[in-house]
């Protein structure tokens, strides 16, 4: 049984939560709270599992909030506003919903909630040498992005992204043989992704440098398997892959 705290000023929106939550009898709201002030007193006196937290609360915001915890609970955001998302993903919160909050919607994100719980509550295990021979910290890749698919948003960790495919006013997002379609353009990505990490090789494409197997002058392979056709005006920097320090990340 995970213990939960709502916290929304408006008790609508904790009826619909609770709604919803009534068909996950394995989540307990223990507490519901109307404003910061009231949330930090519960966390204070008892211990929470998750917290479905609202932004946009009277004197200080939900991330406000969040910023000001040692140990934070697990978090879902409800929110009806996208512009939060980089900054709560950031803060590690496990999802972020839009409302008008769907029962399928939530229940996604507890599945996540349930996973992390399960990890969170396994042994420890022994700590994994990451040093390698030369005494050098072998970097760990933890960058993402936050992209709109259909009505919410969704963290893409990059180090699983082989390529973004342009379609129209939409980019497709291939993850392995997994495709997810998301609101952007291929011109955006160029713009937010690294440019260490992502090369633009044809006019729809943006490979993973990381996922590139193989190549030629005129096309080259995923790792998903996928051969893609390398554009006349990005021969240049498609040359670049694969060669030794170039694309490193």
């Amino acid at each position: 049984m995970l213990k939960l705290l709502l916290v929304d000023d408006e008790p609508l929106a904790h009826q619909v939560l609770l709604h919803h939550l009534a068909a996950h009898p394995d989540m307990q709201v223990v507490a519901q709270s109307y404003h910061a002030a009231e949330a930090l007193a519960v966390l204070a006196q008892q211990q929470i599992d998750l917290m479905l937290l609202d932004i946009q609360l009277p004197v200080l915001t939900g991330l406000e909030m969040l910023k000001l915890l040692a140990k934070p609970p697990q978090v879902i955001i409800t929110s009806a506003y996208a512009d939060y998302a980089l900054e709560g993903f950031a803060l590690d919160v496990t999802d972020y919903l839009l409302k008008p909050i769907s029962a399928e919607r939530l229940a996604q994100a507890l599945e996540k909630v349930r996973r992390n719980h399960m990890v969170r509550s396994a042994p420890e295990l022994p700590l994994v040498n990451t040093h390698n021979n030369s005494g050098n910290h072998l970097a760990q890749t933890t960058d993402f992005i936050v992209l709109k698919v259909d009505r919410e948003l969704r963290r893409f960790q990059l180090d699983t992204v082989c390529c973004f495919e342009a379609y129209g006013n939409y980019v497709k997002v291939w993850q392995g043989e997994q495709m997810t379609l998301v609101s952007s353009t291929l011109k955006q990505l160029c713009q937010q992704l690294p440019v260490t990490a992502f090369v633009q090789v044809h006019k729809s494409f943006l490979v993973a440098a990381a996922h590139v197997v193989s190549r030629d002058s005129q096309q080259l392979r995923l790792s998903n398997q996928r051969v893609i056709k390398i554009g006349e005006a990005f021969k240049e920097q498609a040359r670049q892959l694969l060669l030794p320090g170039r694309f490193a990340g």
